[in-house]
């Protein structure tokens, strides 16, 4: 059975089931598209409460972890598989939803280790994410750091929405210098994601040759329509596209496998830079964070099966609007786009696929606890891997 079966089931529980709003101690406002076509105001929570996740355990052919080494060289450990996040206020309660869901269905749990890229604008945000992130995982193995916005906020540029001009979004640009060096690779995954595989499948991705990413392209996307007039209009420019010498394909990256050895060798950051400082002085490109990385790496990425980024889940960068899977089997789910499905849950609209993550869901509150009896809906786990083929 595919996921994409599983609509049916999401459907049934999606008539049965009853949303409340959250209360929340401070909360900022989002606003989601009511059927009717008029916008609502939907609130955050921007201080939350999570339960405990259930216990994961690895399986017998998992590799053995040095456990006589706890100290801060224990990300070193050669058996890690280092996945990279972002952590906020207003993603918190998505971000803690994906960690879940990965744990729920790797076979090696205990061979995690997550890597929290928190922003340095409140100095007390690392204490309280490491609060909040062990009291929910008490055996995961992360560490929070934190990224100065001084290095961004002077290269950013407005933004079809204000959303896409966090720092926080230029943050993984900068996983080579803010993890250690033992690193050498990680998979970077964005906070409104849902895994539902086993993320080992995607870290033994190869890279090849000299490529430094690998993430799902898709080659028969519009290319052009991620880069201004006056990107297009110029020599200079469009000649970073030119066929005869790359043909550059369409990728998100919000889903990424990245090689940071390849990256610190080649400073790929600073590339990134170059073309944030040409926008600010020419507007190349409206997107935020994605049109450098487009830039710097299209045409030369390591292409990944679509499973791995079912992206579009929260509809386009301005409305957000249900849509459904793209065909084919699923491993990962991506709310990319105006549309989150904790603010749709909780603003009584939710989209048929977010009942899917509210299944991983880890958020506490008193008129929320109809959603913690929610049945298992259509999701495989690693060992009922026939569900995704």
């Amino acid at each position: 059975m595919f996921l994409s079966k599983s609509i049916i089931y999401v459907l049934f529980f999606s008539s049965c089931m009853l949303l409340f709003q959250a209360s929340a101690i401070r909360s900022i406002n989002n606003k989601i598209l009511h059927n009717s076509g008029y916008e609502i105001e939907a609130k955050v929570d921007s201080f939350l409460q999570f339960k405990e996740a259930p216990e994961y355990r690895n399986q017998q052919k998992c590799s053995l972890l040095d456990r006589n080494n706890l100290d801060l060289d224990f990300a070193c450990d050669p058996s890690f598989v280092h996945i990279a996040m972002t952590i906020d206020w207003d993603y918190l309660r998505g971000s803690i939803a994906a960690v879940h869901s990965v744990l729920k269905h790797t076979s090696c749990p205990e061979n995690l280790f997550f890597h929290f890229i928190a922003s340095d604008s409140r100095l007390e945000n690392k204490v309280d994410f490491n609060k909040i992130v062990e009291s929910s995982f008490p055996y995961l193995r992360f560490k929070v750091y934190m990224f100065k916005e001084s290095l961004v906020n002077h290269l950013i540029s407005p933004s079809i929405r204000q959303a896409l001009e966090n720092p926080l979004n230029y943050a993984r640009s900068y996983l080579a210098d803010l993890l250690e060096n033992c690193v050498e690779r990680v998979i970077y995954l964005d906070s409104d994601v849902i895994v539902v595989d086993d993320i080992r499948k995607l870290w033994k991705v190869s890279l090849s040759g000299s490529r430094v990413i690998g993430a799902p392209e898709y080659c028969h996307a519009n290319f052009t329509r991620y880069f201004s007039y006056e990107f297009w209009s110029s020599n200079e420019f469009s000649k970073e596209f030119d066929e005869k010498t790359k043909k550059p394909c369409y990728f998100n990256t919000g889903v990424m496998v990245m090689d940071l050895v390849k990256w610190r060798e080649g400073d790929y950051t600073k590339k990134i830079e170059k073309w944030m400082e040409i926008q600010k002085e020419r507007r190349i490109y409206e997107l935020g964070s994605l049109p450098p990385f487009l830039m710097v790496f299209g045409g030369d990425v390591e292409a990944i099966g679509h499973r791995w980024n079912q992206h579009g889940l929260g509809g386009d960068n301005v409305v957000d609007t249900c849509r459904t899977l793209h065909h084919g089997q699923v491993s990962l789910l991506h709310w990319s786009g105006k549309g989150k499905p904790w603010v749709r849950l909780d603003a009584m609209k939710p989209c048929p696929l977010d009942y899917l993550w509210a299944s991983y869901d880890l958020y506490i509150t008193h008129k929320h606890s109809s959603f913690k009896s929610l049945p298992h809906i259509g999701v495989a786990t690693t060992r009922d891997s026939s569900f995704l083929g």
